[in-house]
């Protein structure tokens, strides 16, 4: 059995969960819940496993999910951490993938910058360790592509840098022992990503421009205007490299090799998890038209073959929020929130909306949302049919979409209390 499991299996039995899910019914008690962030080595806000976990626990979370790209040897140390914390650890992973048919139309789907590319989440996982032979093919040829991709862009950017007249050290291997020595990471869980080679870059120019310089310099070295008025502002100047050198067109941008939308799909089902779609919205302006309206969106959301979503709430206006959360709600969709944590801003981990709190009335459906990938988790682990089937279509033991969401909304409730001990 995988450490990372143990935790869950470890609580009542399935019958017993199922017994105090009965006794709770009608008595949801929402609680903080976050379902995305992203952990070391993976590009994070957080310091530390341990950070995240401290975090969450002072600010009263009940549940925390991780969404780390393709590698889950962290997530031993997660479980432990949880555990003593009292958290609940809901496993997950974070895909790039394309669909061709929608590139081909130009459609943009929760990628703001690039037809046919979608963001593709799984939750609730629990069969990483070890991998079926089919999530290992896929993710060896993930790892294999991302980290060829990488060391090129690397290679380019700084050429591109030394041509200006600024040289500096600067590869992929020299950037992951860097990380492996930050965060005491094993070599072989670090895939590098396009944020860590900003964060490289923008040390090392900090290290040779001097501070009173480099307003003036940096628009000459990344050959554009920037928007920085702050010469010590590390997270502005990444965003600034990753626009100049590594976007489309730029000197250091080589094209990504994708997962094609069947392939992610398969990989959040092979890793027992439910396939979820993450949610842009106005978090792109104008909107994408694969999400142009929320009726549109969950039409198309459900041609996929998917019904869980997830919103990054810090993207969106109140009241757009409000609009896209209970459309896609009432389609029998489920629904949770995180906040990412993938940039070196340290935010609350409680989410909230753009420049304001959760709206009230979504706060049951995200804790809702939570639960039912609680449960899903907590039943797959134990061998059980989970909220979907093992080929993505939903459960077929509930006459509907709406008792299907509250048996398992009911089901992950009662997890979630066990695992506190109430």
């Amino acid at each position: 059995m995988t450490p990372a499991l143990t935790a869950l299996k470890a609580l009542p039995t399935p019958a017993e969960i199922r017994k105090k899910a009965r006794s709770l019914a009608g008595r949801s008690s929402p609680a903080l819940t976050n379902a995305h962030v992203h952990l070391p080595p993976n590009f994070s806000a957080f310091a530390s496993v341990a950070e995240a976990v401290e975090r969450a626990s002072a600010e009263r979370c009940a549940l925390l999910g991780t969404s780390n790209y393709y590698d889950f040897a962290v997530y031993a140390e997660f479980a432990a951490r949880c555990e003593s914390a009292r958290v609940f650890p809901l496993f997950g992973l974070e895909m790039m993938c394309r669909d061709e048919p929608l590139a081909r139309r130009g459609v943009k789907v929760n990628d703001p910058g690039n037809p046919g590319k979608i963001y593709l989440c799984g939750k609730g996982i629990c069969r990483f360790d070890p991998l079926t032979p089919t999530a290992s093919a896929i993710l060896g040829g993930v790892r294999s592509r991302d980290s060829e991709r990488m060391a090129e862009m690397a290679r380019r950017c700084s050429a591109t840098l030394a041509e200006r007249g600024c040289p500096i050290e600067l590869s992929a291997e020299g950037i992951i022992d860097a990380l492996v020595k930050r965060h005491g990471s094993p070599k072989a869980t670090v895939v590098l990503q396009e944020r860590h080679l900003a964060q490289a870059i923008q040390e090392a120019l900090f290290a040779a421009i001097p501070a009173g310089e480099r307003l003036a310099r940096l628009p000459l070295l990344l050959g554009g205007p920037c928007k920085l008025k702050d010469a010590q502002d590390a997270v502005g100047t990444q965003n600034e490299v990753r626009s100049h050198l590594m976007k489309t067109g730029k000197p250091g941008f080589v094209p990504e090799n994708y997962l094609d939308l069947a392939e992610a799909r398969t990989l959040a089902l092979e890793l027992g998890g439910i396939p979820c779609y993450p949610v842009l919205a106005d978090g792109a302006s104008p909107l994408g038209q694969f999400e142009a309206t929320p009726e549109e969106l969950v039409k198309n959301v459900k041609n996929l073959g998917i019904w869980a979503t997830e919103f990054i709430p810090n993207r969106n206006a109140p009241a757009v929020l409000v609009d896209y959360v209970t459309t896609l709600r009432r389609s029998g969709l489920t629904v949770t929130a995180g906040t990412e944590h993938n940039t070196l801003d340290l935010l609350p981990v409680g989410p909230s909306a753009k420049g304001a709190p959760i709206p009230a009335e979504l706060i049951p459906i995200f804790w809702e949302g939570a639960c039912v990938a609680a449960a899903h988790q907590y039943l797959s682990a134990h061998g059980e049919p989970g909220f979907v089937s093992a080929d993505g279509t939903p459960n077929p033991g509930y006459p509907d979409a709406e008792s299907r969401i509250a048996a398992f909304a009911a089901l992950g409730q009662a997890v979630l209390l066990a695992f506190r001990g109430d």
